[in-house]
């Protein structure tokens, strides 16, 4: 997947060792997002994945090769960014409401703007009624869309989502990747999303790569319409494209599906 200099993320040639003299953990990766598109990234545990979307995010440095973030060449973590980790990592003190707000108050008092907006996101997230409620109040599905919504409150041109959902129910699950899609949509954000599940990948992904020994080793768009209703899950097409990343992962990829 050769990067492009149009887009709005990329990563060029990148390789990551946390040791000089180990083998690379991320391996000559070249990536790139255009602005407001859905990358997936599926591998087995231990690929890289992870790392890749520290390096992303400006959480690591690369070795070798480069990070860019709109044309800039990224130093440190990215203030244009948003995380969400595999846990929701609540403050169990704090409020649903002053948990979306904590990125801005570890860097200034909240102001009233500020509050609202955060509620607004609350509302966009279907948690209107939680917002005073603290993490033990709230169920799982809750708490990862209040790590969403805090992941949004500084309205980042990038999210970076490490399998957020992986613990939930089949149903919560879905629940909370239509309200992703919608939230990136309605925002024009650019995602970067870690996942295992390649239902997942096929069902948020405009593009979806898969990773192995820290190299991607095939890329492919996928090409179903959106909006994306629920119901194009039991679609040929959506059956076909996750069996074509299932062939992937396996190491069956049709040459012309590798990554450049």
């Amino acid at each position: 997947m050769s990067t492009d200099p149009s887009g709005f993320v990329t990563l060029a040639r990148v390789r990551y060792r946390y040791d000089p003299a180990a083998p690379a953990i991320v391996d000559g990766v070249d990536w790139t997002i255009p602005r407001g598109a859905i990358h997936c990234l599926l591998g087995r545990s231990g690929c890289g994945k992870t790392t890749l979307l520290k390096l992303a995010a400006g959480l690591l440095l690369p070795s070798e090769g480069e990070v860019r973030l709109g044309g800039e060449v990224l130093r440190g973590p990215a203030a244009r960014a948003g995380f969400v980790f595999q846990a929701p990592t609540l403050l169990d003190w704090l409020s649903a409401l002053d948990n979306v707000l904590l990125p801005l108050s570890l860097k200034r008092r909240p102001s009233r703007t500020d509050r609202a907006a955060a509620r607004d996101l609350l509302g966009l997230m279907g948690l209107a009624d939680c917002a005073d409620r603290r993490p033990a109040a709230l169920s799982g599905g809750q708490q990862s869309r209040v790590a969403v919504a805090r992941a949004l409150i500084g309205e980042p041109d990038l999210l970076l989502l490490d399998e957020p959902f992986a613990a939930l129910d089949a149903l919560t699950r879905e629940d909370l990747q239509d309200d992703l899609l919608r939230l990136c949509s309605l925002r024009g954000t650019a995602a970067l999303f870690v996942t295992h599940d390649i239902a997942e990948a096929v069902y948020l992904g405009d593009r979806v790569a898969v990773m192995a020994a820290g190299r991607l080793i095939h890329a492919a768009p996928i090409a179903l319409p959106r909006p994306r209703p629920r119901s194009i899950r039991y679609d040929p097409a959506f059956g076909a494209a996750c069996r074509a990343l299932r062939d992937a992962m396996d190491g069956r990829a049709a040459p012309e599906g590798r990554a450049a």
